[in-house]
């Protein structure tokens, strides 16, 4: 028996996921991380802490499932993204990780309004402190380091870590998504690099996402290191992952945010409507196109219910909530704690409630926080449908959230679109693992995908309804926008 190991590193934290040689989960093992939130509001990560979770799950995993660690074949590594760490020469880190949802690099940003129709031209990004650039710009100018140092997202600091400092690269799903990268010509763009006045030779080499990333041995786990051999940031491995591998086939991946993404094909295509154009992967040498839309709260609002606001217990406690809410409650939720992104990118807004009435209570305000998820998500549907001119969506889902049915019916009630929850869970996790087994000829790929199923929600709610409820969000949203 032969076996790939996959590790999802995500905001919240990491798993290492044992797959056999037919395809198959045999062991998962997860370990989570700080989030260090200061008194500013700024959301930072330990790289450190990260890494040494990264080999503790690895063992775990290993130990766990009692197989031969010699018969593990090779490695694949989904990652977070646009989260940015800093290192110097010896490898020791110069602050913690800026997180993808931190928007300390805001003013930053703000300088580069000027650039903002170049920047768009050249990455597909909207100008945004949300993406690397601008947080790499803060923290030279907040860590103020002698050279040399090293940028890199959370991918590229792993695998410099799990090479023993000899591998610096990265791969170009992640390299698309740091506002530096040239997404027509797949290298790192000079124009972007002298603006930012970030160094080419602090970024990483760019590498196919089935490339070869180097040999580990997980700091002494293996006897013998084994190849890593697949990349992705998260979001597209959930892509590769659901076999979304054709044009206008489209995936929402519901974590701590959410990442919504259409396959667009080998060309490069132009959003109109709010949406950020990316590299899906690159294979074989071949680039593959996406529009994407990200929401910064899906998940986060249901442990913001939990955790903070002490509503539940526990994610499910919303589904029973909800079926005791007064249905004819109109509040609205817009989640903009850390503003607004796609399609809106307005950072300098913050949440509310809208619409509550002297008889909104905990369960309506429950439901309102749960529907706030899939308003954001309908919103980025909507713009996908105008930028393709599809009208007629499927969206493959994943991720903890989709198990409340509650939500995937509101999902596809408001986007007007066919809803396909996968069965399996961890499915930027499958995503490497696959792509990694391909490259090792332990998977074929005409067959390794047939093994997902789906629960299949259809549009129920009626188009007069269904403008009302898009008529209160969208009067909330405008709120927000005029404030």
């Amino acid at each position: 028996m032969s076996y790939i190991l996959s590790i999802d590193q995500s905001t919240q934290g990491t798993k290492a996921i044992l797959f056999d040689d037919k395809g198959n989960i045999v062991k998962r093992v997860d370990k989570a991380h700080q989030q260090l939130i200061d008194a500013n509001g700024y959301i930072s990560h330990d790289p450190n802490e990260i890494f040494d979770n990264v080999v503790s799950v690895v063992s775990d995993v290993i130990a766990q499932s009692k197989i031969d660690a010699n018969t593990i074949q090779a490695v694949g590594i989904s990652n977070q993204r646009e989260t940015t760490v800093m290192w110097d020469a010896d490898g020791h880190t110069l602050a913690n990780a800026v997180v993808w949802q931190c928007s300390r690099a805001s003013e930053i940003a703000k300088r580069y309004e000027p650039y903002k129709d170049d920047i768009f031209d050249i990455t597909g990004l909207v100008l945004s402190p949300y993406f690397p650039a601008s947080k790499m710009r803060w923290l030279i100018e907040y860590v103020q380091p002698q050279a040399p140092y090293y940028f890199g997202t959370m991918d590229t600091w792993l695998i410099y870590k799990l090479t023993n400092q000899q591998v610096y690269k990265t791969d170009a799903s992640n390299a698309s998504r740091t506002q530096l990268f040239d997404i027509h010509t797949g290298t790192w763009s000079n124009y972007l690099c002298n603006l930012f006045e970030i160094p080419k030779q602090a970024l990483p080499e760019v590498c196919d996402s089935n490339a070869c990333f180097g040999y580990t041995d997980f700091v002494g786990l293996l006897e013998k290191p084994i190849p890593i051999c697949a990349v992705m940031g998260d979001s597209h491995a959930s892509l590769y992952g659901q076999g979304c591998h054709a044009q206008g086939q489209v995936k929402t991946t519901l974590g701590t945010g959410s990442s919504i993404m259409m396959n667009i094909g080998d060309s490069y295509k132009k959003s109109t409507n709010g949406l950020t154009t990316s590299l899906a992967w690159k294979i074989d040498g071949k680039l593959e196109y996406v529009f994407e839309g990200n929401v910064n709260y899906a998940g986060a609002v249901i442990t913001w219910l939990q955790k903070d606001l002490q509503l539940i217990d526990e994610p499910d406690d919303t589904i029973e909530a909800i079926a005791r809410s007064n249905p004819d409650d109109e509040t609205i939720l817009v989640p903009a704690f850390s503003g607004l992104s796609a399609p809106y990118w307005k950072e300098d807004v913050r949440a509310l409630f809208y619409g509550m009435s002297r008889t909104t209570k905990r369960n309506e305000l429950i439901k309102a926080t749960v529907e706030s998820i899939a308003f954001q998500i309908s919103d980025v549907l909507h713009a996908m449908a105008k930028d393709s001119g599809l009208h007629s969506l499927e969206v493959k889902t994943d991720g903890g959230p989709s198990k409340n049915p509650y939500l995937m019916q509101f999902l596809s009630d408001m986007a007007r679109a066919t809803v396909y929850v996968s069965s399996q869970e961890e499915l930027s996790a499958i995503g490497v693992a696959y792509m990694a087994g391909i490259k090792m000829e332990i998977y074929h790929k005409e067959t390794i995908f047939s093994k997902q199923t789906y629960k299949i929600y259809e549009t129920k709610m009626e188009i007069s309804l269904w403008k009302q409820y898009m008529d209160r969000w969208n009067h909330a949203i405008a709120v927000l926008l005029h404030t």
